[in-house]
């Protein structure tokens, strides 16, 4: 029996992450008639209507979408989530809440819901778009067995799913999953911008440095062998490769990335005590 098997499931919210999420829900079989999406604009709600999902303008009936729903997944920027949640909170019940906003501790929603205990926060990257995005999560103390296999069905439509116990470590999730891909298509134009600088043209040099990143993280992904394995034998001595790896080295890449990640880092944590 799948976890999403006649769960009704309601989105606060209907931008970017919420259609990313729901395209997976789709894709992975729940009916659109067992999903409502809840948004102030009439352009956002005619994007599910559209796919026959249910809608409720949140302006008039903020209500209505939480009140019959299994899941209520809060898709809304950190700063307007008190202010959203305050017109729905007094019809919790039993209803399991996940909240994909940056930086916004389940302590701090949980007071904004009244003190409203069932909640898992979700942090998941932009490629769940495409279905292969990749998520953190962690639950309070209250949620139980059945309730995180729920949770992690929803996020798991949508790629994969990575459970924390610790809820400071979601900084961590932020800085290796949630802000990663812009770490990624930084690194795709700089190569692209390397290789145009040795006479490719930029169509060329394009093409070839999406491929071979999709190509080596599909390899990385499907091998019994580390990343730094697979770079031990794609890297011959003297060779081409390791005359580009040892540059990185010395030119200190690795610290550079690992310096990057800790901003990040302290961003995510930076930002949760401003909302707090």
């Amino acid at each position: 029996m799948n976890a999403l098997d006649n769960k009704k499931i309601s989105f606060i919210g209907g931008g970017n992450m919420a259609q990313a999420l729901i395209s997976g829900l789709l894709a992975c079989g729940v009916k659109p008639a067992l999903i409502t999406v809840s948004a102030p604009s009439s352009e956002t709600r005619d994007i599910f209507t559209a796919q026959q999902i249910n809608t409720v303008d949140a302006s008039i009936e903020p209500k209505a979408a939480v009140i019959d729903a299994d899941v209520v997944i809060l898709a809304v920027k950190p700063q307007m989530m008190k202010t959203v949640v305050s017109e729905f909170a007094d019809v919790l019940d039993k209803q399991l809440v996940i909240s994909v906003a940056a930086g916004l501790s389940t302590a701090a929603l949980s007071q904004m819901l009244g003190g409203y205990p069932n909640i898992v926060r979700a942090m998941p990257n932009t490629p769940a778009t495409i279905q292969m995005g990749a998520t953190g999560l962690y639950a309070t103390e209250s949620i139980s067995s059945a309730e995180k296999q729920l949770a992690a069905a929803v996020m798991a439509a949508s790629g994969l799913v990575m459970w924390v116990t610790d809820e400071a470590h979601m900084h961590a999730v932020t800085a290796v999953a949630g802000s990663a891909p812009a770490y990624v298509f930084y690194f795709i134009e700089s190569m692209v911008d390397g290789a145009v600088a040795l006479g490719l043209d930029k169509e060329q040099a394009t093409a070839l440095a999406m491929q071979t990143v999709l190509g080596a993280a599909t390899m990385a992904t499907g091998s019994q062998d580390s990343p730094a394995e697979l770079r031990r034998k794609v890297t011959s001595p003297k060779g081409t490769t390791h005359a580009a790896i040892e540059s990185m080295q010395d030119n200190q890449i690795g610290q550079h990335i690992a310096e990057a990640m800790q901003a990040c880092y302290a961003r995510s944590q930076a930002i949760s005590e401003e909302i707090k």
